[in-house]
Parts: C-alpha cells; structure tokens; sequence
C-alpha cells in the first residue's frame, strides 16, 4: 500500500507565511507527477500546484509569484512554500501523488488526508 502524509498547516496572519509538506511511503516504484490542492468551505476542489518527476512546475493564476512547489525525489516528499497568504487562501491543503507501485505496471492516484490552513487575524 502507499500512503501520503501531510503536514505543516496552521493559522497565520495576512501576509505570512507557511510551508507544507508531503511524505510518501510504502511499495513505490516510481512517483511521477504530484500536485496540491485545497478545498474552501462551499467550493470545489481546486487544482494549485503541480510538479513532474523532473521538477517541471506549473500553478494555478492566484498563487503564481506567492507560492512555490518543490520536490526531494530521494524522499518521495513534495513542498507546498506559501508566502504573501491572503484570507482568501484558507482552505483544506491535499496533495496528490500518481504512483507506480513495486512490481505493477500502472499509475494510481494516491491523496493525503487534507491539513487545514487558516488565514485570519
């Protein structure tokens, strides 16, 4: 099996900052593309940050400039760095993970359980 574990969420004020974090564990093979996404209360799931396994990077229109996504492929980890929080970015953080596990020959989808980030005064 393959889990992902998040971390890293929290309250801060308008303008801070924070980092997430996203460890992948168990029978992986390869991790290709991992991406972030978050959840407002009433909103969809919205797609905020992508990253392939040769670090190419792609973001959503209202983070690019403020929030930065990395990856340490040795650690199967992905980093969400989040500056210049707005209230508007509150919302549940999930990242995703398209895994090939150890002796399989697909790519499956895995999530982590959601940290809550929170951007008040």
């Amino acid at each position: 099996q393959v889990q992902l574990v998040e971390s890293g969420g929290g309250l801060v004020q308008p303008g801070g900052s924070l980092r997430l974090s996203c460890a992948a564990s168990g029978s992986i093979s390869n991790i290709y593309a991992m991406r972030w996404y978050r959840q407002a209360p009433g909103k969809q799931r919205e797609l905020v940050a992508a990253i392939t396994s040769g670090g190419n990077t792609n973001y959503t229109g209202s983070v690019k400039g403020r929030f930065t996504i990395s990856r340490d492929n040795a650690k199967n980890t992905v980093y969400l760095q989040m500056n210049s929080l707005k209230p508007e970015d509150t919302a549940v953080y999930y990242c995703r993970a398209d895994v090939q596990k150890l002796a399989t020959l697909g790519i499956w989808a895995y999530w982590g359980q959601g940290t809550q980030v929170t951007v008040s005064l």
